[in-house]
């Protein structure tokens, strides 16, 4: 999680993405857990691969791993030199039986992982095949090649970003091979090679499902997200906190509604999630992420993403504004 978040700014000016939250938790969080869904054995270590950003965050990130009984770890990744080197930032944590996860992605599975397969590799079938690392299968479903972004079509298995493999110390090793002999692909040193040269060595990788794949690229797609989310966990998850103040107003389910929110003449849902101490007044929100203490008056809001510590008053728009902002 080390990348800039380009595509998703202005929001990424002051959080990292994965620090953006989706139904009231950060993106990483229900990615750390859907994870920890998928495995019978304790988690013992999550390492984090982020860029510099401060000790707010990171300590943040240690409290995620530790919400799973787990040691947490921050490692540094300084240059956007690829796949395979981020992940050799995590060090001596890619050892043993390992689960790797790129954490701009949510996925829905009821897949669980056998620890005795070589590897798994979650895969979800795409349209734009062209964008995406693809894998090939034989007829008793083993990978059978690793693609990165093809040109020609070779297949529509898009790789989404979440792996399980057995023997994380091969891996290592020969993503380090890949470093010490500056081996590249399109301009970077990536994973995909690395799990090809263990596929060759005789490692058997297998496809995993997943019902349904979210992608949190973009504002467009997260609040899509959000809506999935707060669909799939809707009586799973408490959604709404208890001390919601409510005067004249409704609250349309699903939502995700924090602690210390109010609520005045207002309507609000489906799909909307509303950050701690927010307040609405005279207003209208549907399918949006708003975050924490932001203040709405006289405002019609819809398929928006609205930062921390906004003030937004007057007329309908379709907004992505980052935190501290105000629009009159």
């Amino acid at each position: 999680m080390a990348g800039m978040g380009k595509r998703m700014r202005p929001h990424t000016l002051t959080v990292p993405k994965p620090l953006i939250a989706v139904a009231g938790k950060p993106i990483v969080q229900r990615l750390v857990e859907d994870i920890a869904a998928t495995v019978s054995e304790p988690i013992e270590e999550i390492a984090f691969v982020v860029g510099h950003f401060g000790k707010q965050v990171e300590d943040g990130l240690i409290a995620i791993a530790e919400s799973m009984g787990a040691k947490g770890k921050i490692c540094y990744q300084d240059e956007p030199l690829g796949t395979a080197h981020a992940i050799l930032c995590a060090g001596d944590t890619v050892s043993g039986n390992i689960i790797i996860a790129f954490a701009d992605t949510l996925f829905k599975t009821d897949f669980r992982i056998d620890p005795e397969k070589d590897g798994v590799i979650w895969v979800n079938k795409v349209d734009a095949w062209q964008n995406f690392g693809v894998v090939e299968l034989d007829g008793d479903g083993h990978i059978t090649n690793f693609v990165e972004k093809p040109q020609e079509f070779v297949s529509d298995l898009a790789i989404i970003g979440v792996y399980y493999i057995k023997d994380g110390d091969t891996l290592r090793k020969e993503m380090q091979y890949l470093l010490d002999n500056d081996i590249r692909d399109k301009g970077e040193y990536q994973l995909t090679n690395a799990l090809e040269a263990m596929r060759q060595k005789g490692a058997k990788f297998v496809p995993g499902a997943v019902d349904e794949w979210l992608d949190c690229g973009n504002k467009d797609a997260t609040v899509y997200t959000n809506q999935r989310v707060l669909e799939l966990k809707k009586g799973s998850e408490q959604l709404i906190a208890g001390n919601l103040v409510s005067r004249n107003s409704v609250v349309i389910e699903p939502c995700y509604i924090g602690p210390d929110v109010v609520l005045d003449n207002a309507v609000v849902g489906p799909h909307v999630s509303l950050g701690k101490g927010t307040v609405v007044k005279n207003a209208v929100v549907s399918n949006s992420i708003i975050q924490e203490s932001v203040h709405i008056h006289n405002r019609i809001i819809t398929n928006s993403m609205v930062g921390s510590h906004v003030v937004l008053e007057g007329h309908p728009d379709d907004l992505s504004l980052s935190d501290y902002s105000t629009s009159k």
